[in-house]
């Protein structure tokens, strides 16, 4: 039986298959263009470089978000217990700092006596069995092959990171460190705006220059990372209901809420660096200075990096793959978020899956079919049945979660009795395969 596989993209999936794999026996070839092909989003040359927020959500059982974290942890995800190691105080959520993630990812991989890493781009699928996780940043080449193989057209969406500022130039005499409903103590700084205050940067922000041209169309941006001036343009007070929400903060100076507030979450542990939350944007470098620094507490922030905006491709899954994301016919597996799958822990954990259902193949096993009322179960579904249609990126959510069948719950009822039917179908999953989760278990 074989028992070589070719991982292509040391990304989040990637990373994950690729350890997953050779923790069982596998040779693995890693492909990772990095450093010598980058990317617009990339900076490093390390393995699982997080891009975009360096928050991998909320921890929560009774959020779709950590309870998809319980089960891959359940599952034993490798990337899930490096990224604790490397965690940030960040309140309810798993933040991390980045360099430590990318640094212990690097080094789990490179060494990994199964593991052989090869830093060159590939163009071409090659022979064998193979698990593409490219990301949504996979050279046009490879694209252009895939697109090839899958005999359909490839979708696009656009995504944007939010910029980083230096913490010693924050203003601390305006920002203060509060959490939400002070949940977890203080673990962001926030930035308070009066009515005013709010009123004058919503004007600037609007106005001010963006990088793509007037026709860019807002349709095209994926939801979950629109940037913050495409959100604001939707009404005045959208970004004080969304990423500027003042609830649950206090500003000491006045006592009161603030009419809005700028949320800055840690970049390391050493709290050297903070991300502006929700901060995604499009804007001109120059514009971004100039406006962001209308943020009171940032009125002279420096910038270690500039938010950047960058175009993503994924392929349309539920119409061109199988149920375990695998070409038709073929032994191409394909993982992460070139799949549609969104976000960073539904990347980890596809790049699980896209291992463990490799594995089911060369032991001419059953694949993994997760109960469709767990977390992870129910993203596969949404982003294989053919009657998702059209087909869009999506994060894990309760929203495509097999309904409850009982009668009508308040909002944290429900959502609490999602998880517990989760955790409890998962377990009995996990149980009934020993042969692929004796060591996670």
């Amino acid at each position: 039986m074989p028992d070589e596989v070719t991982v292509i993209g040391g990304g989040l999936a990637g990373s994950e298959c690729a350890l997953q794999l050779a923790s069982r026996g596998v040779r693995v070839t890693l492909f990772e263009q990095r450093p010598f092909h980058s990317s617009p989003a990339h900076h490093g040359a390390g393995f699982a470089e997080l891009v975009c927020s360096n928050s991998l959500k909320s921890t929560r059982h009774d959020s779709a978000a950590g309870l998809l974290k319980e089960e891959i942890t359940k599952m034993g995800s490798f990337l899930i217990a490096l990224a604790h190691r490397a965690s940030v105080p960040a309140g309810g959520a798993l933040a991390v700092d980045r360099g430590a993630f990318t640094d212990l990812v690097t080094q789990a991989i490179e060494g990994e006596g199964n593991i052989s890493v090869v830093r060159e781009e590939v163009t071409t699928i090659p022979g064998g069995m193979v698990v593409v996780a490219a990301g949504p940043l996979c050279s046009d080449a490879l694209f252009g092959d895939l697109s090839r193989r899958l005999g359909a057209e490839s979708l696009s969406f656009y995504d944007a990171a939010a910029p980083i500022v230096d913490a010693q130039t924050v203003d601390r005499s305006i920002a203060f460190v509060q959490s939400r409903y002070a949940e977890g103590g203080g673990d962001y700084l926030n930035c308070p705006m009066d009515r005013d205050e709010y009123d004058a940067f919503y004007d600037a922000l609007v106005a001010a220059k963006r990088i793509v041209s007037k026709d860019f169309e807002q349709k095209d941006l994926f939801n979950a990372c629109q940037p913050v001036e495409e959100v604001a343009r939707t009404g005045r007070d959208s970004l004080r209901f969304g990423a500027l929400k003042p609830v649950g903060l206090t500003d000491p100076r006045t006592g009161r809420r603030p009419w809005a507030a700028v949320q800055l979450r840690a970049e390391n542990v050493g709290r050297t660096a903070y991300n502006l939350v929700g901060f995604q944007t499009n804007l001109s470098w120059g514009e971004q200075k100039r406006v962001f620094r209308m943020i009171p507490g940032l009125e002279e922030a420096d910038f270690f990096r500039y938010g950047v905006m960058h175009r993503n491709s994924f392929v349309d899954a539920p119409r061109v793959l199988t149920d375990t994301f695998a070409i038709p016919h073929t032994q191409v597996r394909l993982a992460g978020q070139i799949t549609g799958t969104e976000g960073y822990v539904e990347a980890i954990a596809s790049g699980l899956l896209a291992a463990l259902n490799t594995i089911c193949d060369i032991r001419s096993a059953e694949h993994v079919d997760l109960p469709a009322t767990t977390a992870l179960g129910s993203l596969v579904r949404y982003a294989t049945d053919p009657a998702t249609c059209p087909y869009q990126p999506m994060h894990v959510n309760f929203g495509i979660i097999a309904p409850l069948g009982r009668g009508r719950l308040g909002k944290r009822e429900r959502y609490g009795a999602y998880a517990d039917r989760a955790a409890r179908d998962m377990d009995t999953y996990l149980a009934s395969r020993p042969d692929l989760f004796g060591r996670a278990r």
